[in-house]
């Protein structure tokens, strides 16, 4: 229990953003496989990307672990309608727009992805070492927040806020793991927004937080397969 308060607190107590860098800087020390780009891994990058209102025409897209790689790029109208036609018409109901947006992230992944050379972007971090190209926990939760703050700037969520993103575990009581945070604006239930769990393209991973925390991870993912830890269900 004193390990948990630790890491809650330590967790508390520095940014989100460097957070994240240290939880992956610190996973290099123990596993190789993890390690794809990290020595580059720059703080001040993440930290602009993620606090950086991102439009159609220009947004800065993760990879490489620990965003130790971006890649500045737009969207055609094109290929925006791709996402438009999962909102059309607008969902009625928050369930329904959860959905929504799993799917689009889906999607967006899939038009970047041909972009940026991640289309073949693999479940999970480990043993993807062989991999070009690759996204940890890391990179997803900004990407997915990124999507989502494109899809909240023209008008298709109405339900839900975006919130910061939200790390479980810290080495002491499970390896950590990142996700993009939503909120229910009726009922204030958060739901993590996970898009780690499958190859890219996949829609993301939806559930509630309370649950995602305990360590949730969808019996069909491949890293159930692929993923080095003891603890398959953490990054």
């Amino acid at each position: 229990m004193a390990y948990k308060q630790l890491a809650s607190s330590w967790q508390s107590t520095f940014p989100l953003s460097t957070f994240r860098a240290t939880n992956y800087l610190i996973a290099c020390l123990f596993s190789s496989g993890a390690c794809i780009q990290a020595a580059h891994a720059d703080l001040n990058d993440i930290n602009r990307i993620y606090h950086t209102a991102p439009s159609l025409a220009s947004f800065e897209i993760c990879q490489g672990g620990g965003c130790a790689q971006f890649d500045t790029l737009s969207l055609t109208t094109a290929e925006w309608e791709n996402v438009t036609r999962l909102f059309t018409p607008l969902p009625h109901t928050a369930d329904a727009e959860r959905t929504a947006i799993a799917q689009a992230i889906g999607i967006l992944e899939d038009i970047v992805g041909t972009k940026i050379g991640t289309a073949a972007d693999r479940a999970g971090t480990f043993n993807n070492s062989a991999y070009q190209h690759q996204q940890d926990c890391n990179d997803e939760a900004i990407n997915s927040t990124t999507y989502m703050r494109l899809m909240q700037q023209a008008g298709l969520i109405q339900f839900h806020q975006i919130l910061d993103t939200r790390t479980r575990k810290f080495f002491l009581t499970g390896w950590p793991h990142s996700a993009a945070v939503i909120q229910e604006v009726d009922s204030k239930a958060e739901y993590a927004v996970d898009s780690w769990f499958y190859d890219n393209g996949y829609p993301a991973t939806i559930v509630p937080m309370a649950q995602w925390k305990e360590g949730y991870i969808p019996t069909d993912s491949p890293i159930l397969h692929r993923e080095a830890p003891n603890d398959h269900s953490t990054e």
